[in-house]
C-alpha cells in the first residue's frame, strides 16, 4: 500500500476562522474552484496547504 503524503485537512469552519471570513465565503471559494477541497459525505475538507496558497496569493486592485 502506498504511503499517503502528510496532508492536514481543515473543516470549512476552521478555514473561515483562519481567513477571518464567513463559512459561506469559504463555500463560495470552493464552488468557484478558487479553493481546492475534498468532499466527505455531506461535508468538505480543505487541505491546509491550499489555504496557505490562497492567503499568499497577490491581491488584485479593484476600482
Amino acid at each position: 500500500m502506498a504511503e499517503l503524503p502528510d496532508v492536514r485537512f481543515l473543516t470549512v469552519a476552521e478555514v473561515a476562522e483562519l481567513m477571518r471570513v464567513s463559512k459561506m465565503t469559504v463555500y463560495r471559494l470552493v464552488h468557484a474552484g478558487e479553493l481546492p477541497a475534498v468532499r466527505f459525505g455531506r461535508s468538505y475538507r480543505v487541505p491546509e496547504s491550499a489555504v496557505a496558497e490562497v492567503v499568499q496569493r497577490p491581491v488584485s486592485d479593484v476600482g
